[in-house]
């Protein structure tokens, strides 16, 4: 490495991922400048007695006092607020599940926090997430990166990342990806870092733990409804399917989702507002003396109904084809974008965690249809399904 060192701003949240970026960092070389974003302190919402981010901080400075970096915070609550916490309570008004970790990333980890970095002269950020970057020159002499799982099997947060883009991938580094979570954690515990044995935090990104229906309450008025039960063999699931004329017309049939009115089962309980529930969801619902227990199945929140049905099994919870709009589709690899009526065969999923599920992508006029080899269950609106091939993730977009 040259005399010039590269200057590298490392998101220290106080966890051991992040503090063990910083010293890898430090031992490769770098200039590492350590920055805590404080991205939540809003006394209106209530999330719970506990104060994680003044522990979170306290613990990040006494990381970068250990490894020698200098430190500083940022306070980034109001573009967190109106890019995060708005959106989502708007999704969940219009009754979509939003994913606040995959917006946190692209909106602010990588967009504000990005730009702070580079205004304090760094070549790039770095972050505690378990996936990797791969870099490589295409035939133009182009760089191309790359957004690649991490080795963690059970750790792998490339799903979280898959709304950044080239320009974002240029500026990051992710240290940690080739480790495994007890790899980092014996890393840690080896050079005295406080953050060892801490635990993962958990909940919504940045915000920590929080009743979801309790925080939705707080903006989102509660409003009396009813829960109908949908039997299995109910009239939506025996569709004859029609003859089609060419792929996308088939594909179109298949992606949509089947409607139901308040006659279509009967009314089994109350609820207290559509807009609290997502597709698959089974706690909460307070409904009891059903053989199997109820699943939500689908959720209308002009009408203020929820239907669920028995049993995970419930047909009403698979679709096999969902649509992504234009608006709402995005490349990691750009040079990968498919041009009308091209097709190709990839890994998908469609939530954090979910083994990955042979799939084919179809780009059709207004956006892009990825059908599934198998049907998956609770296919959610406004929730990310990302796409691979092999151990890398080359596109995503908001389910429609």
């Amino acid at each position: 490495m040259s005399s010039t060192k590269k200057k590298v701003v490392v998101g220290l949240s106080g966890g051991v991922d992040s503090s063990v970026t910083a010293y890898l960092l430090k031992e490769q070389g770098y200039e590492v400048i350590g920055l805590f974003m404080k991205n939540w302190h809003d006394d209106s919402v209530t999330i719970s007695d506990e104060c994680p981010w003044l522990e979170d901080s306290n613990d990040a400075l006494i990381v970068a006092d250990k490894l020698g970096i200098p430190f500083q915070t940022v306070d980034l609550s109001k573009q967190y607020k109106e890019r995060i916490v708005d959106y989502m309570f708007r999704e969940y008004e219009m009754g979509r599940t939003p994913n606040p970790d995959v917006l946190c990333n692209r909106e602010i980890k990588f967009d504000v926090f990005l730009k702070i970095a580079l205004d304090l002269g760094a070549d790039f950020v770095a972050t505690g997430h378990y996936c990797r970057k791969g870099t490589f020159v295409n035939k133009e002499g182009k760089e191309v990166h790359q957004l690649l799982a991490g080795i963690d099997g059970n750790k792998d947060q490339s799903y979280f990342l898959c709304q950044l883009s080239q320009e974002q991938l240029s500026k990051t580094l992710f240290p940690i990806g080739h480790l495994t979570k007890p790899e980092v954690r014996k890393i840690a515990a080896e050079n005295d870092l406080i953050t060892a044995d801490k635990k993962d935090s958990q909940g919504l990104c940045f915000i920590g733990k929080v009743r979801l229906p309790d925080f939705l309450q707080q903006q989102l008025k509660p409003k009396k409804g009813v829960i109908v039960e949908v039997p299995k063999d109910a009239e939506q699931y025996q569709l004859t399917q029609p003859v089609f004329n060419n792929k996308t017309e088939e594909l179109a049939f298949k992606a949509q989702k089947p409607q139901y009115a308040k006659t279509d089962g009967k009314v089994v309980g109350e609820h207290i507002g559509a807009h609290f529930f997502t597709i698959g969801q089974r706690k909460g619902l307070d409904v009891g003396g059903t053989k199997e227990p109820l699943f939500v199945v689908e959720t209308d929140v002009q009408e203020n109904i929820i239907f669920t049905g028995q049993g995970k099994n419930h047909p009403g919870l698979f679709r096999s084809t969902l649509f992504v709009s234009d608006a709402e589709l995005h490349w990691v690899r750009e040079d990968m974008r498919l041009e009308l009526d091209g097709t190709l065969e990839v890994m998908a999923r469609i939530r954090y965690r979910q083994p990955l599920q042979k799939a084919k992508l179809y780009k059709a006029e207004s956006g892009l249809y990825v059908d599934f080899e198998a049907p998956q269950s609770a296919i959610t609106e406004g929730q990310f399904v990302a796409w691979y091939i092999n151990d890398e993730l080359i596109g995503s977009g908001v389910i429609s």
